[in-house]
Formats: C-alpha cells, structure tokens, sequence
C-alpha cells in the first residue's frame, strides 16, 4: 500500500536538504564496503571507529550496495537521515533488494560520519544486524548464518545439501525456466527469524520455514530468501527437512508465475506436492490431521480460504489447510496429469486479481467448474483418508 503524505499548516517539520557531502559520504562507504576496503569504511564513521557492519559482511558475496537518501534532519552538528538501501548478491539476485535504514550522522571539522547504522523504524532486520554472517556455498546454493562458530558450519554444510538435492527435485517437477539456486538464511533462534520477518516470534513457532519475496507475476524473482527457524527446522527428521526445503525452494521457482490472484491453497499446495512428489508417501501418512477429521464425519466443505493459513492459529486447523491443499494439488496432478497441473497454477497467475482467475483456470486447462472441482476434492478426501 502506498501512503502519501501531506504536510501543511500545523503539521511536521519538512525535513532538512541533504547536502551533497552527505551523499558523497554514503557513497563512499557502499564503495568501501563493495571493495572489501576496512580503512576506507572506518574513515567514514570516524567518531566511533567501528566497523561492526563491515565485519558482519565480510563472508556476504555482495553484487552491488547503493544508498538512496530519502529523508535528513539536522540538529546542530548532528542528524538523522533515513535512506533506501538496494543491494545484490553476487550470482543469486537477478534484481536489487530493497531495505529502509536508519543513520545517525555528526559533523566534524566540516565534513560528515557516520555514527550508526540499522534498519529504520517498520523495516525488518537484514541478517548482518544480527551478528557476523558465515558463508557456505552449495552447488546450486548459498547459505548464510549468525551465530554460529566454526564447529557449526557443519549444520550449515547440512542446508546446503539440503537446498542443493531440493533444487533439481524442483527443477524436474517445473519445467519453467527460473534460477535454479536459492538463498538460506539460518537465523541464530526464532526470535531472529521474527526479527527477519518484522513480527512477532510467536507467530512463527512451529514453523520451520518460509520464503520471502514479491508476487506480481512479472517473470523475474528478484531476490528470493528462505529463511530457516533453526528451532522447528531443527527437530525435524531426514525425510521432513529435505520436504521443508523443497517446499521452499518450489516457491522460489514458481514466484514469477505468483501473482495476488494466486490463492494460497494453490500455491502451497502446489508447493507441498513437489516436495512430497516421488517420496511414496501416502495420503494417510502426509496428512494426519485432515484423516482424523475426515474419519470423524468432519469432511471440509470448501477449499482453505487465505485465512486458513495464518501462523498464529490453530495448529490443527492450519495443519489442515496445508494438508487438504496438497491433496487439491496432488488429485489433478492424478486425475489430469502433472502438466495440466502446472498448466493450471500458470494460468491463475496470469490475471492480477482473485475473481474469477481460479474460475477461469478451471474451466481454461480442466474443463470444469469450481462446484465440480470442490465435489470431485471431497470424493477425493474420502477416499484417500476415509
């Protein structure tokens, strides 16, 4: 949602102009920090002499780092100026990631520092905030932690083999074309994970993992992140991390053809029938919570709406909406086959918004209606969990 905002009689001071040194400053420090060049980082900041953020970078690939001035207040020798930051990593983004950063600057024998610097008020977390980031490269991955010493990069090689079998499971299940690497972020605990995400920790326990990034269906995932919660991620066994990452990563792939009007019960389980396909599991094993409900004479009535899928919910319930929408996903893919399934997901991300593009799809690749779909998915549940 974009705001504007107007400021007329009685309302808040416009901020200051910037002055250009300022911006020469920022420049020089993306510079710097771009070069690997310590000294030329540490002169911009130099009332603390700190080059905690460099430090935390150091083992980050970085394509590009720009700052983008978009708001300065000067008090005396001192200010506070917000700015974009666009940033890559070098052999994974195709386009820049956008963050919004806080710095406070003060001026000294005429030129300015930079005396500190974070994510600005509403904007999340970036990893390095979190402490210094250890790299591990994969085949077809980059895994990023925080936290963790040398005796833990052994968990993060663990990831990268993870992401590395995940990416051409992905790849043979969706033909269409898309990177074919991912980025994992592993956060220290599930507060650092909140801390990525910009809410609440309790709104992600139990989750193992998710996928940032923007839908839009424009043909370009810009800059995919799955980012772990190393508490539930944890626990889980052989078979579930490797189905958790390609779960992940099958969003990563299919983020081009996601659009609003994609409904989640499409997308994920879309996503849930990749990192099951192949794995012989059952219905009855893969989904426990719908089976019970099913056997209960509680057969849903309809296909989870989005708000089935919130994290803060009902575990149970939210296991069933993951669970019934695999199932939706996992009944075309046998009943029509694995291409008009793909076929169908493309096609609801074509159009912008939701009426009528699930319809549409339906009638478009299968030939039926959402009244037959739902009809012939309930039979379907029976069946299988009954």
């Amino acid at each position: 949602m974009c705001v504007a905002l107007l400021v007329g009689c009685g309302g808040p001071a416009a901020p200051d102009a910037a002055p250009g040194d300022v911006r020469r400053l920022l420049d020089r420090r993306a510079d710097a920090l771009l070069d690997r060049d310590a000294r030329a980082y540490r002169a911009t900041g130099r009332e603390t002499e700190a080059t905690e953020d460099f430090d935390n970078l150091r083992e980050v690939p970085l394509q590009s780092w720009q700052y983008r001035l978009t708001d300065f207040r000067r008090s005396g020798a001192r200010a506070t100026a917000t700015a974009d930051l666009r940033y890559r990593i070098k052999g994974y983004d195709s386009e820049p990631l956008t963050t919004s950063r806080a710095l406070t600057l003060q001026e000294r024998d005429g030129r300015w520092y930079v005396t500190a610097e974070g994510p600005a008020k509403k904007a999340t977390q970036q990893l390095w905030d979190q402490g210094p980031v250890t790299s591990v490269r994969g085949a077809h991955s980059l895994v990023l932690g925080v936290g963790r010493g040398e005796e833990d990069e052994t968990t993060l090689h663990e990831y990268a083999d993870l992401a590395d079998r995940a990416v051409p499971l992905v790849r043979d299940a969706w033909r269409e074309k898309w990177p074919l690497r991912v980025v994992v972020m592993v956060p220290e605990s599930l507060e650092g994970m909140a801390g990525l995400l910009g809410s609440p920790a309790s709104g992600y326990q139990g989750i193992a993992a998710v996928t940032t990034g923007e839908t839009g269906g424009s043909g370009a995932a810009p800059a995919d992140r799955i980012i772990v919660n190393p508490e539930a991620y944890g626990v889980l066994g052989d078979f579930g991390k490797q189905v958790v990452l390609t779960h992940e990563t099958t969003h990563v792939a299919t983020r081009a053809h996601t659009s609003p009007a994609t409904p989640l019960w499409l997308s994920e389980g879309f996503a849930d029938w990749v990192g099951y396909r192949g794995t012989g599991r059952s219905a009855a094993q893969a989904a426990p919570e719908l089976r019970r409900a099913v056997q209960r004479d509680e057969l849903p009535a309809a296909l989870p709406d989005d708000d089935a899928f919130g994290f803060s919910g009902d575990a149970g319930k939210l296991a069933q909406a993951y669970e019934g929408s695999w199932l939706a996903c996992r009944m075309i893919a046998d009943q029509w086959g694995e291409e008009p399934l793909t076929r169908f997901y493309e096609e609801v991300g074509t159009h912008k918004k939701k009426p009528g593009a699930v319809e549409d799809a339906l009638r478009e690749v299968l030939d039926i209606t959402p009244q037959e779909f739902t009809e012939r998915w309930r039979t379907y549940l029976r069946e299988e969990l009954g």
